[in-house]
């Protein structure tokens, strides 16, 4: 499917910046930058990506970019000027001239005109918003802009008594995605379940053939794929684990061989038109479990199970990892990873989190633009509702306050794993084993719908699938 250009998508994102005006008032001012362009090494630049915030507004993808939009709706862009020298080298550029036909806004600058034109537009508002703690600088510079306003009062000029942390709104009108922002995760998610295929396949065939196998081969094939399907990047740094380096939460690829039955943990996702996908399938490297692994399998795949019917409009984003624990900590108990007489009962291992020794992280986050995507997980209409409580490892007091309610159109991960490291009374057959089984699941009022399951996730499709 070919992305809509900016032109046709222009009154959503008209849309979304309307929304965000009623939400500042009708004498706030927003300011949002898009993000800088960062320098890999000498005359070298990395691959620039847009600030998500500034491109859910706008759909402006290039550098240099300033949006400013005020209480009534205005909507003012600030850009790179058109220069034909500089466009044969770098590429297009809209320019000022074309934007506001192009994407909607209401007035548009050249960029080298931001200092002189942002006091005029911030005066006579009573508050104006930007998004606090994300772009390194941007509170000077606001201070700069308000300064040179302050300097004009004697003339009449109105200085906004107040600032707002934009990140707020944006982060709820985000949290809901709509059709559009669906579809593209959808697509964004088959595109990374081929992905996967392809290097669990390839790890099978190469071991068959008695090749040298390495991680970099298998991150080979995720990249291969993404580009060919039309993605512009991986959502963040792929995870290629064999063996042992599957028991390292943040491994990236690198060059270690995948061996003759050991398994491959990947965790790996593409970038579509903005948008995230992140998925994890953990597989034996020649396409046959060994009874250990395959134990360890099949127990992360009942606790994603009971995750994933714990998932639906109503329900808190707590559910799933209650739901999942409560799976892995019985199955801990079975296969003799937990001494049931020194650690006690089901109840007794989750109240003193003693799985938290091969279970350690949580069981899904929020998937959008961005992987790890913007928005509260406590609920807002309950804040003032707490309890305090004292952590059972660390034995510091935590504060509880009620998890989000799951709403439809929220799009959320489900991650449950398990992470065997030797110690002392874990059964060795287990050792050096890391599994986790992640999918990209849209919330809906009867349950979840998980786009990420165009490739396997049962045991026994895995291997079928390697044959």
């Amino acid at each position: 499917m070919t992305q809509p250009s900016i032109s046709a998508l222009s009154a959503d994102y008209a849309g979304r910046r309307a929304r965000l005006a009623a939400h500042i008032g009708p004498h706030g001012v927003a300011v949002l930058p898009t993000a800088p362009e960062q320098q890999r090494n000498r005359d070298a630049d990395f691959l620039f990506r847009h600030d998500s915030y500034f491109h859910y507004l706008s759909g402006f993808a290039e550098p240099r970019a300033w949006l400013v939009i005020q209480g009534d709706g205005t909507t003012t862009l600030f850009c790179q000027p058109k220069d034909l020298e500089r466009e044969i080298w770098d590429g297009f550029r809209l320019g000022p001239d074309a934007a506001p036909g192009t994407l909607g806004v209401n007035a548009a600058y050249s960029v080298d005109e931001l200092d002189q034109r942002l006091p005029a537009l911030l005066d006579g508002a009573d508050a104006v918003w930007y998004p606090f703690a994300t772009h390194k600088g941007l509170e000077t510079r606001i201070d700069g802009w308000l300064s040179s306003l302050r300097a004009r009062v004697r003339f009449g000029s109105l200085v906004p008594e107040q600032v707002r942390d934009l990140c707020g709104p944006l982060d709820e009108m985000r949290l809901i995605k709509d059709a559009y922002e669906q579809d593209v995760m959808r697509r964004a998610a088959q595109i990374s379940a081929q992905a996967h295929i392809r290097a669990m396949q390839l790890s099978a065939r190469m071991l068959r053939e008695g090749k040298d196998v390495r991680e970099y081969h298998l991150d080979a094939e995720l990249l291969h794929e993404f580009r060919l399907q039309g993605s512009q990047y991986p959502a963040y740094s792929s995870i290629v684990a064999a063996g042992a380096n599957a028991c390292v939460l943040h491994y990236r690829a690198d060059a270690a061989p995948v061996r003759n039955g050991e398994l491959v943990l990947i965790d790996a996702g593409c970038e579509l038109d903005g948008y995230a996908s992140d998925i994890t399938r953990t597989f034996p490297a020649n396409g046959t479990f060994t009874g250990p692994q395959r134990a360890l399998y099949d127990l992360v795949l009942a606790s994603q199970v009971a995750a994933v019917e714990a998932t639906k409009a109503g329900a808190r984003f707590t559910d799933p990892h209650d739901a999942t624990v409560k799976v892995l900590a019985q199955g801990m108990l079975d296969l003799g990873l937990l001494n049931k007489n020194s650690v006690g009962s089901l109840d007794d291992v989750i109240e003193k989190r003693a799985y938290f020794q091969f279970y350690m992280h949580r069981t899904g986050h929020w998937l959008g633009m961005d992987v790890h995507d913007c928005g509260s997980y406590t609920e807002p209409s309950e804040l003032g509702t707490k309890h305090v409580r004292k952590d059972a490892l660390t034995g510091n007091e935590i504060v509880n306050r009620p998890a989000r309610i799951l709403r439809s159109g929220m799009v959320l991960t489900i991650e449950p794993g398990i992470y065997v490291r030797p110690a002392p009374g874990v059964p060795e057959q287990f050792h050096h084993i890391g599994i986790r089984i992640e999918d990209d699941a849209i919330v809906t009022d009867t349950g979840c719908e998980l786009i990420s399951r165009g490739v396997p996730v049962e045991a026994d499709a895995i291997e079928a699938l390697m044959r």
